[in-house]
């Protein structure tokens, strides 16, 4: 008996003192598959359910909101470039070179956002045309809301009218002059990116 205990309890070694876990069973291959893709699929149909919430844009950026009675069809992050090239006298906007992803993360690829401006995937592409812009962050390139042409192929993009491009960072163009003419800078940016079917 141990006189620090009082003399009622018996002395416990350290190995008595340890609790011990039970090990838990490892998960095989497939069952991380099933759960990773059903990860997935839930991300997917959260960021497009909350989208119409995330895509309205602010009282101070209303004229970018999209047409009465129109429907949310897509909604994608753009990750990637804002292309500039040097004129002699100032940086002129050349094109976007942006990867399209159905998540934040860039996980999950769905397509490719390009000169034109186009965003193509999924078997289809369409071609926008500035219609609105609004400066929402003086750091960031503006917010925009673009007219759709007809869209081609069959794929995510096919019905869409009305193109929303919100939530910017970067993408400016440098402050300082090019070293020559015909210089190209390429500025990271990211956005993301509403697309809608007007009824």
């Amino acid at each position: 008996m141990s006189a620090e205990n009082g003399g009622n309890q018996p002395d416990r070694t350290d190995e008595e003192s340890v609790v011990q876990e039970r090990p838990r069973p490892a998960m095989n291959d497939t069952t991380l598959r099933r759960l990773r893709a059903r990860f997935v699929a839930a991300t997917i149909a959260l960021s497009l359910g909350c989208a119409d919430a995330r895509g309205a844009a602010p009282r101070d950026c209303d004229n970018v909101r999209p047409p009465a009675r129109s429907t949310l069809v897509a909604h994608y992050y753009a990750t990637g470039v804002q292309i500039y090239r040097w004129s002699d006298t100032a940086w002129i906007f050349v094109a976007p070179d942006a990867v399209l992803s159905a998540d934040a993360d860039g996980k999950t690829r769905v397509g490719t956002h390009y000169a034109g401006p186009t965003w193509e995937g999924g078997g289809g592409k369409i071609v926008g045309a500035v219609a609105q812009r609004c400066t929402k962050n003086a750091t960031a390139i503006p917010w925009l809301s673009l007219t759709a042409g007809p869209s081609e192929g069959s794929g995510i993009f096919r019905r869409v009218t009305f193109i929303q491009r919100v939530h910017t960072t970067g993408g400016l163009a440098p402050s300082a002059p090019g070293f020559s003419t015909g210089a190209e800078a390429r500025v990271p940016y990211t956005a993301e990116y509403f697309f809608y079917r007007t009824e």
